[in-house]
């Protein structure tokens, strides 16, 4: 198979501990700040699939840096420095346990929802008579509860707020925050021919402040549409062309798997690990419309802890 960093077990001077998550392994020093290594791992239904896909995590990392770049202005971010192209290194916050997901139209999880019947999603009401991929009126919050193992749930409004998960002053700010930043995403991805559909973002507190953490409008965090013959298709009833990771979803489906009990994931071929690989950097040249360098991946391992290791020196 091809090269892909699948996981870090590194010692750096100051660590307390290391979280190793779906994606990323995480790294606090001296809970002052986080390590983020962003792996070649893939997940989907809340599973980790067996094969690395090279480049991703470098595609992942760079994005979500640059979009905190171009977010900071809106709310303050995690982000400190990216001393490795697989690598953020920021502030320790305390993270809320809520995701907070955004949708601009109807899709995914919350198609699957609507055309089951439902019309209520985390106490927001969805208009009857949509179709599949269509806009909704106003972008609507559908929060989640961030579970470290399993699956997130759907939550309310009310019910984060009433069970004390997030008090409502600051839930009333995670709120505008996540709209004031979509509609940024928003903007930045129409400029490069591109629909910003949905997204999820995570924040957390430190010293008072809360601040925007994790990665932002990723393919993993996010679905884009083009928006090239958008309408046409969605005339059509025909599927929109996209750049997210729900075509690795949509093939795990067709391929009998979405990560219930007793099924198994399908073979992932080299062929199939080089097409997503490439889908991930097409998402990367779509949407900051930059080339993207790939980074060598001889002794990935050595290249990224030594990186670290010179950054954290000069803290």
């Amino acid at each position: 198979m091809s090269k892909a960093l699948t996981r870090t077990d590194f010692n750096f001077a100051g660590q307390k501990n290391v979280y190793h998550g779906k994606v990323r392994d995480v790294y606090n020093i001296n809970d002052e700040y986080l390590v983020m290594v962003v792996t070649d791992r893939i997940s989907a239904f809340d599973v980790v699939l067996p094969e690395g896909i090279p480049y991703k995590g470098q595609v992942l990392n760079q994005i979500a840096s640059k979009f905190l770049d171009a977010t900071s202005d809106i709310v303050p971010n995690w982000k400190v420095a990216t001393p490795d192209p697989n690598v953020t290194v920021g502030h320790h916050c305390e993270p809320f346990k809520v995701e907070m997901v955004i949708r601009g139209y109807l899709t995914g999880h919350a198609w699957r929802e609507y055309r089951s019947g439902k019309r209520v999603l985390c106490g927001v009401p969805m208009p009857d008579g949509m179709v599949e991929n269509q806009k909704f009126p106003e972008p609507i919050l559908t929060p989640t509860t961030k579970a470290y193992e399993g699956h997130d749930e759907d939550i309310t409004r009310e019910e984060i707020i009433d069970q004390a998960i997030v008090s409502k002053e600051d839930y009333e700010m995670l709120e505008k925050y996540t709209r004031e930043v979509f509609r940024r995403g928003t903007v930045i991805a129409a400029e490069k021919g591109l629909i910003l559909v949905d997204t999820k973002y995570e924040f957390g507190k430190k010293d008072g402040k809360i601040y925007l953490i994790d990665e932002i409008h990723t393919p993993d965090s996010s679905r884009y549409f083009y928006a090239e013959g958008y309408e046409d298709r969605l005339a059509k009833g025909e599927n929109q062309k996209q750049l997210s990771k729900e075509f690795v979803r949509q093939w795990l489906i067709e391929n009998g798997f979405q990560g219930k009990e007793g099924q198994v994931v399908p073979e992932m071929s080299e062929s199939f690990v080089q097409s997503v690989s490439e889908r991930y950097i097409e998402l990367f040249e779509s949407i900051t419309g930059d080339s993207f360098v790939k980074s060598d991946l001889e002794n990935i391992q050595d290249r990224i802890e030594n990186n670290i290791n010179l950054f954290l020196k000069s803290l």
